[in-house]
């Protein structure tokens, strides 16, 4: 079965956009992104498809500087 749902993308004052999805799609346990307050995302446009997708990257990992 497919999740879906009717969601929303907009555009701010400040030229930010932003994808609202249904609550209904991101509680179902086939939700392939774990949130807590934010997750950063690949999002890719396959043209020939006609479709957007929108991917969880791997966790962010803390930037180690090199010693000298």
């Amino acid at each position: 079965m497919v999740l879906q749902g009717k969601g929303r993308m907009s555009i701010r004052k400040d030229g930010k956009y932003f994808l609202y999805l249904p609550k209904s799609v991101v509680e179902d346990s086939a939700f392939p992104f774990e949130l807590e307050s934010s997750v950063r995302v690949m999002v890719l446009i396959d043209r020939e498809a006609g479709k957007l997708l929108i991917m969880p990257l791997e966790a962010d990992r803390p930037h180690r500087r090199k010693r000298r």
